[in-house]
């Protein structure tokens, strides 16, 4: 694609790598037939490669975003599918999340968006918030379908109707986990902002298989939300805020007692850790940091298929329909380890159709494109149900979720039934 930037303007980093990128784009469309958003509403400029015209156009000409352009943006899940399929190598996700810090700095949007907005930011990446929030909303349950009615508090009505029926008590803190036998080595585990509220049991879970495997797994004072929540809400101060504080958490763990790895157990934080080299490139005070811990970042699958795994437990004798989350198969290209892992643990796997596209989860976007989320939602609902499989397993507390809010089949963390196979409790999802 041909570019017309000034040098004046090549001389802002985002705007350049932004150039770059818009250059490998070669108009093929073959990022239209994965792109959930194009599949689902038929709209060229609600597909990978419409938005990039859309973003070539604002960013050249250097105006504001208007109306249309915020409306496509927005309607993109950043589920990343698109950059699997490229052939020319187009880097989308850095493209886009440029696109939407334009956006939050030059667009004024209507009032309750920018407040839904505003109270996500405060209150998701912030564990204690989030978990006060979420007893709030169980009182207000059952008004979500009269919220969801009215256009300006449809978001408010999605965020309930999410909310879970109960919460598990909150999670162990900071602390150093040894191994039970001799050490093998030593790791790190980002505690994270939704999934210690929603899913406290996964941390729990990857902390027990690591340690009956010999790795010694640290759960470091002063860790933050990744900043991914925020980060593609174009709130780009307040992500890279968040990646700093990680940076310099585990900076000192590595210095005090080296790590082997920095593990992550929600994949759409792995994605996003790992970026934080390139988000913090033009920071001389944390740019080689945050190059080392973007380094170090592995998804948990991604680390455990390294081990040497011991005879299973026990014989689960159970089918998995495994949901390969997008920010674990095209974020971060983990796809066959997680698979892997569940067979050689004795679980029968399969692999439910349309498995590239997403389930309509992606941080906030089932609460703010609620309509469009729940009908990705249905689809893929329907795909798994299909195989005929007893439970799902994920790797992202989003997705774990999203599908839970459609589907009776129970939805476990994949690290969890792991660890179930390998001598630790049965999944509190299986119990009936």
């Amino acid at each position: 694609m041909q570019t017309q930037f000034s040098a004046e303007q090549l001389a802002d980093s985002g705007v350049a790598e932004a150039e770059k990128i818009l250059r490998k784009c070669v108009h093929c469309g073959f990022c239209t037939a994965t792109c959930p958003t194009y599949v689902t509403l038929g709209n060229e400029l609600d597909s990978p490669r419409g938005r990039i015209y859309l973003i070539k156009d604002m960013l050249e000409n250097d105006r504001p975003a208007d109306e249309e352009i915020v409306t496509h943006i927005d309607r993109c899940l950043s589920c990343l599918a698109c950059m699997t399929t490229c052939p020319s190598g187009v880097h989308y996700m850095h493209l886009v999340d440029h696109a939407r810090t334009h956006i939050e700095k030059t667009y004024r949007r209507p009032f309750m968006n920018r407040l839904t907005r505003g109270v996500l930011a405060l209150v998701l990446p912030f564990p204690k918030r989030f978990r006060a929030a979420l007893h709030l909303a169980r009182l207000a349950r059952p008004l979500a379908p009269v919220f969801k009615a009215l256009p300006g508090l449809k978001p408010m009505g999605a965020m309930l109707a999410l909310a879970p029926k109960t919460i598990a008590p909150p999670g162990a803190g900071p602390a150093t986990h040894a191994p039970q036998a001799t050490p093998k080595g030593r790791v790190a585990i980002l505690t994270g902002c939704a999934q210690p509220v929603l899913e406290p049991q996964t941390n729990a879970a990857a902390i027990r298989l690591l340690n009956r495997l010999g790795i010694a797994v640290v759960v470091p004072p002063g860790e933050v939300c990744c900043g991914s929540l925020v980060h593609h809400m174009g709130r780009e101060e307040q992500a890279l805020a968040a990646a700093r504080q990680n940076t310099d958490v585990w900076m000192r763990q590595i210095e005090e007692g080296g790590l082997d790895a920095i593990l992550i157990t929600a994949s759409g934080c792995g994605t996003t850790v790992k970026d934080y080299g390139y988000m913090l490139r033009d920071d001389p005070a944390y740019a080689e940091k945050a190059a080392t811990v973007s380094a170090l970042a592995r998804d948990v699958t991604e680390y455990l298929a390294t081990l040497e795994l011991p005879e299973p437990a026990i014989a689960p004798d159970l089918t998995v329909a495994y949901h390969s989350a997008c920010s674990l198969q095209h974020g971060q290209k983990v796809v066959r380890q997680p698979k892997d892992l569940l067979k050689a643990a004795g679980f029968a796997v399969t692999e439910p159709a349309e498995g590239h596209l997403c389930c309509g989860s992606a941080g906030t976007y089932n609460i703010m494109q609620s309509d469009i989320a729940d009908t990705l939602r249905d689809r893929k609902v329907r795909n798994i149900e299909a195989t005929g499989a007893d439970l799902v397993a994920a790797g992202n507390v989003g997705c774990i979720t999203q599908i839970g809010t459609g589907s009776q089949l129970p939805v476990v963390h994949t690290v969890k039934l792991l660890d179930w196979a390998y001598g630790g409790p049965r999944p509190e999802e299986l119990a009936h």
